[in-house]
């Protein structure tokens, strides 16, 4: 059932935006005048199809269901060349370099365009989000050194507001990719504010993939260990304790929340300790002695422990949506060509290159999650096809348009030869990097 769900969410997720990218295409060439002789979802032999509109154009499902394409009357190919001197006014190589420009960047602009209207959709209904807060830090990390002690919330990272985790964790990760030093405006429990400040050299030799926030000490902070389902037969039923139960303490020593009350248990080697803690406000205290897994060797008292992070709700009027929106795909569409640069001069792995099995993996997850989170999912997934599309790779979107503006610069059409030369190195290339990307696939699952 999983696996059918990921499938089923993979191609709910990128169907669409292939559709979406291609009508960018098929759209701004009807406004210029050019005829589309084929609009097709999929790639290779076409496995169905029918012809719709006053120049009857098919529209097709092909077999493999990556990707898509426009065909258009274009003389460079006799299949699809123009026939009568009514179809040459029409053709798409006799048409001005700008209005050439237009029609291949419209794929990926429709991407953009829809990752803002996804957004924008989402910031109107309202998100809920982790919130800003940190948990206590120990001395050693640089979140420590540089003032924070845990209960304070960050207001803002650079000058740049930040409201929820994720875009604090955007905002380092920006920061960290810059390599300089990061200001934090922090505000304390009590009412006061000051700045915190981490140098660039904190950040230096992270990894993105890793947990950046985690390793600089920042954390979120976590409700009080409030334990759920207690399991039959293990620890916790034994000793009495009931769900709804909050733990404060253990042995006398203060439990901050649910990370530091089971961080408490496996490091108890399986010895009896006094829980103490509140039950519908009033006091309990209870002996639990923790159950040691014989394989793991890890002490558990087997029962749910819930300590969820502060959330907060993002809810913005319509016109502050789509500027947030907007904002949004910007910071995003930035981040993957700042990644795709670090990664090309060797300052990030090439790990970070994913391929469809990873896509369809977070597409099953993010549908399992909510409609939210999916749409979240496939906006992000829109931008990352739109910057992409628009890499300066022979035989992409980018790599059409790099030719165009050369044809700008220069006065004339590239060369055939030249055109025919850098498609197959283009070509070569694309295959290199889908190889690599299934690759990193395969070693995520091993």
């Amino acid at each position: 059932m999983t696996f059918l769900t990921t499938v089923l969410a993979f191609l709910l997720a990128l169907g669409p935006l292939i559709i979406f990218h291609e009508l960018g295409h098929y759209t701004v060439a009807r406004l210029c005048g050019v005829k589309v002789l084929r609009f097709s979802v999929g790639m290779g032999r076409v496995v169905w199809s029918r012809r719709f509109g006053p120049d009857q154009t098919e529209w097709a499902i092909s077999a493999l269901p990556l990707g898509g394409y426009v065909k258009m009357l274009d003389n460079r190919d006799p299949a699809t060349a123009a026939r009568t001197a009514e179809e040459e006014k029409r053709e798409f190589t006799r048409q001005s370099v700008w209005r050439r420009i237009a029609i291949v960047a419209a794929g990926p602009v429709a991407n953009f365009l829809l990752a803002i209207a996804l957004f924008a959709g989402l910031y109107m209904h309202g998100l809920q989000e982790e919130g800003t807060r940190v948990r206590v830090m120990a001395e050693s990390t640089a979140a420590y050194q540089a003032g924070l002690r845990g209960g304070e919330r960050i207001t803002a990272v650079n000058g740049e507001a930040v409201a929820t985790w994720a875009e604090l964790r955007w905002s380092l990760l920006q920061a960290m990719l810059d390599k300089t030093d990061v200001r934090l405006d922090v505000a304390q429990p009590g009412g006061g504010r000051f700045a915190a400040v981490l140098p660039a050299s904190a950040l230096a030799g992270k990894n993105v993939e890793s947990d950046v926030l985690g390793a600089l000490g920042i954390e979120m902070e976590r409700q009080p260990a409030e334990l759920g389902d207690i399991l039959p037969g293990g620890a916790a039923e034994k000793a009495g304790l009931k769900t709804g139960d909050r733990i404060t303490s253990i042995d006398g020593k203060p439990v901050l929340d649910g990370i530091v009350f089971m961080q408490m248990i496996r490091a108890s080697g399986g010895r009896a300790m006094e829980f103490g803690g509140t039950r519908a406000g009033q006091p309990l205290s209870v002996m639990v002695t923790p159950q040691v897994d014989p394989q793991t060797k890890v002490a558990r008292i087997s029962a749910h422990v819930l300590s969820a992070p502060e959330m907060v709700t993002v809810a913005l009027g319509p016109v502050s949506a789509v500027a947030k929106g907007a904002s949004t795909t910007w910071e995003h569409s930035a981040m993957t060509v700042k990644m795709i640069g670090k990664m090309i001069t060797g300052h990030v792995s090439l790990k970070n290159v994913t391929g469809p099995i990873t896509i369809a993996d977070y597409a099953g997850k993010t549908a399992r999650m909510g409609a939210i989170e999916f749409l979240r999912f496939i906006a992000i997934i829109s931008i990352s096809l739109g910057v992409m599309n628009l890499l300066p790779i022979p035989v992409l979107d980018g790599g059409l348009l790099l030719y165009y503006s050369l044809e700008v610069l220069t006065g004339r059409p590239l060369p055939e030869r030249i055109g025919e030369l850098a498609q197959r190195a283009g070509v070569g290339l694309l295959f290199m990097l889908m190889a690599l990307a299934v690759f990193n696939d395969v070693a995520r699952l091993l």
